[in-house]
């Protein structure tokens, strides 16, 4: 089996990770931007501590909106809730426990929202 068959490359030791749908660098992709995971419609927001030596971020999912629109919301919530975060796998990361605030603030928006987990 060949290369091509398995997809194409996807790292190169001269740029990196590479993007198996155009092949390009990874965070200079065209396609990326154009994927959008479905959801159920339901956006839920988690308390998570696993792998972050004990801190605790409020984990925000199921938002299905494209990564500029994801990393507008990110900014906003940040900005509300007066804490850093990041947007990592479609997924919103926010630190420390703001569920209800986020909880509100997402409802005011037109969300329907779920607080899951713990």
């Amino acid at each position: 089996m060949s290369l091509k068959n398995l997809g194409g490359l996807v790292f190169s030791t001269e740029t990196g990770r590479l993007c198996p749908g155009c092949g390009a660098k990874l965070n200079a992709c065209a396609c990326a931007n154009e994927h959008v995971p479905e959801g159920d419609g339901i956006v839920r927001i988690y308390m998570d501590k696993k792998g972050r030596k004990g801190k605790g971020v409020t984990l925000i999912t199921g938002l299905c909106l494209a990564n500029e629109e994801l990393k507008t919301l990110a900014k906003e919530l940040k900005k509300k809730c007066g804490v850093g975060g990041a947007v990592k796998d479609h997924n919103i990361e926010i630190q420390g426990d703001h569920r209800q605030a986020i909880q509100k603030l997402l409802q005011d928006r037109g969300y329907q929202v779920k607080l899951a987990g713990g």
